[in-house]
């Protein structure tokens, strides 16, 4: 059933001898094909393909790319069979005219009047993708032409001529230049390794050097070259001694080893030179800041090798003074608890002997617990 009003009735006598159409006077296309018939001219919507400087504006105005017309579709000519079609189309702006054409030889659009289409400089013909960067589409007769003329090849091949002219005079100088670089080569060869044979044997030592520290430290790093940087730096860290507390040479003298060479020992050692009396010759007099230097140095030895040594040693267990001693618990054999008396804070304990000690069973205390809630029956 046909829709209500929608110009598409046909009567019962007409039917099947004409459509609603042609009954009608009117194209299927509707009102943008007005002009078909008489002009050849169809409404459609185009799409801008590239960005177009428009030639009407008073001033550079640029029309976007994508930006969306009405445009009147005509046919203009034909490239072998295939049709060129005109779009001509009005801009808002400034209300002037701009036509597009197709160009079916190079497949692309041409802005034919009204405007210019932008250049951006990625469009330029090239010897590889052909024109404004499509490829062209030769016939059999141009390329039959193309073979039979020399003018075309000519033509053709120019802008190639020129390209290699310009790399053999570029591969020309390079040539020059190392002809001039590598006149002798046993010459420039022997330069090279002299150059790195300076400091090859330093590179060697120091790897050396870098290798026994990464086994010392056990680091699984690499280590980087020192630089000058690092040895200022280092030189500005001083290690002072720590402050002497109460329980801090008690600790020291038990973790000191009880034979210790005299390596260990700067002060037995500086003792016994004093009394052979000998000196050694040329010996000069150090500064103050030199033997207190000296002496912080050997303090921190001193003090590592002891922390070493009460972290290693089994044997040692200074435990601390505020800490009681604890009897030895053996597992399975119970001991009887010997009942303390109660002191008061001002006196002293009362001496004791071992024979007057009174053993007291223990008894567990007596807990009687006060229930929350009273009842009358508790009171009888």
């Amino acid at each position: 059933m046909q829709g209500f009003n929608m110009g598409r009735y046909v009567p019962p006598d007409q039917d099947g001898l004409v459509s609603g159409n042609a009954l009608n006077k009117k194209h299927p296309l509707g009102a943008r094909a007005a002009k078909l018939a008489s002009q050849g001219v169809l409404t459609v919507r185009f799409e801008m393909p590239f960005a177009v400087w428009c030639g009407h504006c008073p001033k550079p105005t640029i029309i976007g790319q994508g930006v969306r017309f009405n445009a009147a579709k005509k046919r203009v000519g034909s490239y072998h069979s295939t049709p060129i079609w005109a779009f001509t189309m009005r801009h808002a702006a400034c209300g002037g005219e701009v036509e597009v054409r197709t160009d079916p030889q190079h497949t692309a659009y041409v802005v034919a009047a009204g405007g210019r289409k932008r250049d951006t400089g990625a469009d330029d013909e090239s010897l590889v993708s052909g024109v404004d960067g499509g490829f062209r589409i030769t016939t059999d007769a141009e390329r039959a032409l193309q073979r039979e003329s020399a003018f075309g090849n000519l033509e053709k091949t120019i802008a190639d001529r020129e390209q290699l002219l310009e790399a053999g005079e570029r591969l020309g100088e390079l040539q020059d230049a190392a002809a001039r670089l590598w006149d002798d080569p046993y010459a420039q060869n022997q330069r090279l390794r002299k150059a790195f044979r300076v400091g090859r044997h330093e590179r060697e030592r120091e790897a050396v050097r870098t290798e026994n520290l990464q086994d010392r430290m056990s680091l699984g790093i690499e280590l980087l070259p020192g630089t000058e940087a690092d040895a200022r730096h280092a030189a500005l860290i001083d290690f002072g001694g720590a402050d002497v507390d109460s329980d801090l040479p008690v600790e020291k003298a038990l973790a000191r080893p009880l034979f210790e060479s005299a390596a260990a020992q700067p002060g037995d050692a500086g003792q016994g030179k004093k009394e052979t009396g000998s000196k050694p010759a040329g010996n000069k007099r150090k500064l103050k800041s030199e033997i207190a230097a000296e002496k912080r140095r050997e303090n921190l030895v001193s003090e590592i090798i002891g922390n070493t040594r009460a972290t290693l040693d089994p044997f040692l267990d200074f435990g601390s003074k505020d800490t009681p001693k604890r009897s030895v618990v053996i597992p399975g054999l119970k001991k009887r608890r010997i009942a303390k008396d109660v002191l008061v804070p001002d006196e002293s304990p009362p001496a004791v002997n071992k024979a007057d000690r009174v053993i007291v069973p223990v008894t567990p205390p007596n807990i009687t617990s006060t229930p929350l809630v009273s009842y009358c029956s508790d009171s009888d």
